[in-house]
């Protein structure tokens, strides 16, 4: 649910959202799918885009039940490949939402690209041409070992080193790799 409901919203939105789904008893897929869509809107309401959302969850927990009879577990113990493609058939669900779920929610070693690492990668000089999903997404795969711990931890300190420092109006001088981003020394050079 985090994969989807985090879409261009902030966590502490998705936390809230979850609080209230919570609260009302709908945190099961069989409870998400027999909610009506107005009253699941209602209660998605914190994180935005909350009718839209709410038919993403929708449509994910309705594969979920069509496919797995609502097992997790056996909608992620398939090869990752199989299951990327798979996810990528559901409604709502994208590269970033896929690969997030299989990280984060199956636990399989799929290296998440959001608009964190694209932000700091094009800083450090990557061209748009390398802002590709699977152009980044390739560049992690190839320079780190393909362990999901390992993963998530360079995804979670690039959502960090995103949020507190290299944020839309950056924080340079607080930045621990300045030295290497191409930014700094436009910004230096027109100074």
């Amino acid at each position: 649910m985090g994969a989807i409901l985090t879409q261009s919203a902030a966590w502490v939105n998705v936390e809230k959202t979850i609080d209230n789904l919570k609260q009302a008893g709908a945190l099961t897929p069989a409870v998400l799918r027999d909610v009506s869509a107005d009253k699941l809107a209602e209660l998605l309401y914190s994180c935005g885009y909350y009718n839209a959302k709410a038919k993403k969850l929708k449509a994910f927990v309705q594969h979920l039940f069509d496919d797995y009879n609502d097992n997790l577990d056996t909608m992620f113990n398939q090869d990752t490949e199989d299951l990327r493609t798979e996810l990528l058939t559901i409604h709502g669900v994208g590269d970033e939402t896929a690969d997030s779920i299989i990280l984060y929610a199956a636990k399989k070693p799929v290296f998440v690209v959001d608009a964190y690492t694209r932000r700091i990668f094009s800083r450090l000089g990557f061209d748009k041409a390398d802002q590709k999903y699977g152009n980044l997404q390739a560049l992690f795969v190839k320079n780190l070992i393909g362990e999901s711990r390992l993963f998530n931890e360079y995804h979670a300190l690039l959502v960090y080193h995103g949020k507190k420092v290299c944020k839309k109006i950056p924080l340079c001088h607080k930045c621990c790799i300045e030295v290497l981003c191409e930014y700094t020394s436009d910004k230096q050079a027109k100074a």
